[in-house]
């Protein structure tokens, strides 16, 4: 069984990465780890960019990677997926409380994602009336994955730093994470539910696309695939800016006490409101690792 946590994170690289990438234009960020240092630290800490969920085949961490993750003292994640009471957490978080699923949709549009859960996922919504319709996208996410066989890397880093004895930290919580899709309104989440099944053969291109770029290391073309995406359009504060500035001075006070290797999500990366001018305009000095 996929980690919960897993899932739900593969939900968000797919919502924030629908797009058309073959526009995209490649403007020099060619790298996925960066070095953090300058501004009064006395070691270096490193940032990485992550794709959530990725086929194994595609899945790559090189040895430049694995030196700055032992170089570190301290691992950084969205959320502490080392934290053993996650999966139920999770679980918990997930559960609608006073409401059901087809709650959120007419008659006729829950008859029709009924019926393609049921033919093209093989779970019809009666087994999942009862959760948030995060999950349904996150399911959904996996399928477009054209293998069986993926790969996470927060979970390898996570078992990395199980073998170094290193701790994991998450940078917000889970909690903090779910209540940013609580708070969108039932109509919104509705809406891009449909929107997803039925693009959902274009959904596949796109991440298959948005893997292409990811393996280039193009940040700002995958940035760029994330701003033009319409299920981010009037979300951008609370899905990405918002959650950066928040990383910001939680980075900024463990850096200080040592390194740290930091794994986020490569879309938050990039961009005037990203991870790496943040800490730029804090006065750090932010440079590629390639």
């Amino acid at each position: 069984m996929k980690h919960l946590s897993i899932l739900f994170a593969a939900f968000f690289v797919q919502q924030l990465c629908h797009s058309n990438a073959a526009n995209a234009q490649n403007n020099g960020n060619n790298a996925l780890l960066w070095k953090i240092s300058g501004n009064g630290l006395t070691k270096p800490s490193f940032v990485y960019g992550t794709i959530h969920m990725i086929c194994a085949a595609d899945f790559s961490i090189d040895d430049t990677l694995k030196q700055s993750f032992n170089a570190a003292e301290k691992v950084y994640l969205e959320v502490d997926m080392d934290d053993p009471a996650m999966n139920m957490k999770m679980l918990q978080l997930s559960i609608l409380q006073d409401k059901k699923l087809s709650d959120f949709f007419s008659q006729e549009d829950y008859n029709k994602l009924n019926v393609f859960f049921r033919d093209s996922i093989g779970l019809p919504l009666t087994m999942l009336n009862t959760m948030k319709p995060f999950v349904l996208f996150s399911i959904l996410t996996l399928k477009t994955l054209p293998c069986s066989q993926q790969e996470s890397y927060e979970m390898s880093f996570v078992k990395m730093a199980r073998e170094q004895n290193k701790e994991v930290i998450g940078l917000e919580t889970i909690e903090e994470q779910m209540k940013i899709f609580d708070d969108m309104p039932d109509s919104v989440q509705a809406q891009m539910l449909l929107r997803y099944v039925n693009e959902f053969s274009q959904q596949k291109k796109d991440f298959s696309n948005m893997v292409q770029l990811y393996k280039n290391k193009d940040l700002d073309a995958l940035y760029r695939q994330i701003m033009s995406s319409p299920d981010i359009a009037g979300s951008e504060e609370a899905l990405l800016f918002n959650r950066n500035k928040n990383w910001i001075p939680v980075m900024e006070a463990a850096m200080k006490t040592g390194s740290l290797f930091v794994a986020v999500g490569a879309g938050h990366l990039a961009g005037e409101q990203g991870i790496l001018n943040l800490l730029k305009e804090k006065g750090y000095t932010i440079e590629p690792v390639k």
